[in-house]
């Protein structure tokens, strides 16, 4: 089982005195969460309440009477799936407010859209993320000795290129086991789910929007384009697009943009945080080497990785692209809050790049030998 980076603060939080936040822990499905709190409700002896089951949430109605006897047998409240009850906002505001417990809530950030009184919690939680397997979190995992790292990241980075990283998918034994298992999280959560929780109707636009996507990574996106190729209006493609994103399937990169007349950009690129996913919709499971879209493969798994290093860790960073006029652009910026900048120029082999970002920052080279160092070192 893999240690997941949260699972330090979830330890800090439970051995906390004093009790001061609720903790909702968000991320896509099969990415882990429920193993977590699985894991937390052997480990304390607690139930683990499920709002994918009805019988569970209706324990949650928001009145002081029902949540007593929750309140009373249960010092720490552990639910997974929280956004499938949105009303269980009132609910968790009533637990913390009048019974001082600490509730950790896994789900989709969704929960604030979904619900109508998630601002009544303003001040009373905190969030982190659990999302597909992280670099940090499969080497603490897999421990490779010193004089094998160089192989082991390069392997690690082959496997994530076409595999992912969702846990299972990890754990499997075979590539047949693991498409299998790719097909299925796209059928079961991506192409049914997700279209039954926002009765989006149309599961073969919502197919064919991400596939065409998969086909565009390190491009910019035309949503304008997207529409006019699927036959839908821009409205409905957006909508669809922008679903995706909010429950980690899609993962937006916006254009820098400064004053300088030379910056240009009306539209996003689009990558996957999970890139087992992507090729299991243009069904490519083909070593990098032997790939056409190698370089842009590549790009995505470094943007998926900054990505999870960012939720992980909580940085104060911000992560676009720059792109001028001329078509000069650079692959990554990362911006903090003091407006330092260091822009990583994606590279499938050892090479250089000229510096074209218009304001003061630091450029690296980030390739298959040194992504690992350049990501861990992220602050």
């Amino acid at each position: 089982m893999y240690i997941r980076t949260i699972e330090a603060k979830i330890n800090e939080y439970l051995t906390e005195k004093d009790n001061n936040k609720i903790l909702f822990i968000w991320g896509p499905r099969r990415s882990g969460k429920t193993t977590l709190i699985k894991k937390i409700s052997r480990e304390l002896n607690l139930p683990n309440f499920n709002f994918d089951l009805q019988s569970d949430w209706e324990k949650f109605a928001p009145d002081k009477d029902t949540l007593l006897k929750i309140a009373s047998s249960c010092p720490i409240i552990l639910i997974d799936e929280v956004q499938n009850y949105p009303e269980a906002t009132i609910a968790l505001k009533i637990l913390f407010d009048e019974f001082k417990l600490k509730i950790i809530a896994t789900g989709s950030s969704e929960l604030r859209q979904k619900s109508k009184n998630f601002d009544s919690l303003a001040g009373r939680y905190t969030e982190h993320y659990c999302l597909p397997i992280a670099l940090d979190e499969m080497k603490t995992h897999d421990l490779p000795a010193i004089h094998e790292e160089q192989n082991y990241w390069k392997n690690t980075s082959e496997q994530h290129q076409l595999f992912g990283a969702y846990p299972e998918v990890l754990n499997a034994k075979s590539e047949g086991e693991k498409i299998e298992l790719l097909q299925n999280i796209l059928d079961t959560y991506v192409l049914k789910d997700i279209i039954n929780i926002y009765d989006l109707r149309n599961a073969k636009l919502a197919k064919d929007i991400l596939t065409k996507i998969a086909l565009q990574i390190g491009q910019e996106v035309s949503l304008r384009e997207l529409s006019n190729s699927t036959g839908a209006n821009s409205a409905t493609v957006s909508n669809y697009v922008e679903i995706f994103a909010k429950n980690y399937i899609l993962l937006p990169l916006p254009a820098f943009k400064t004053n300088a007349r030379r910056a240009i950009s009306a539209h996003k690129k689009y990558y996957f945080l999970d890139l087992g996913l992507r090729n299991i919709l243009v069904r490519d499971f083909r070593p990098t080497a032997l790939r056409p879209d190698a370089g842009s493969v590549f790009e995505n798994f470094i943007a998926a990785e900054i990505y999870k290093k960012i939720k992980n860790e909580k940085l104060n960073l911000s992560l676009y692209f720059y792109r001028e006029y001329n078509g000069k652009e650079v692959d990554f910026v990362l911006e903090d809050y003091h407006k330092n900048y260091l822009c990583l120029e994606s590279k499938l082999d050892a090479g250089g790049a000229p510096s074209v970002f218009p304001l003061p920052h630091q450029l690296q080279i980030i390739n298959g030998k040194n992504y690992f160092e350049i990501i861990s070192q992220l602050k």
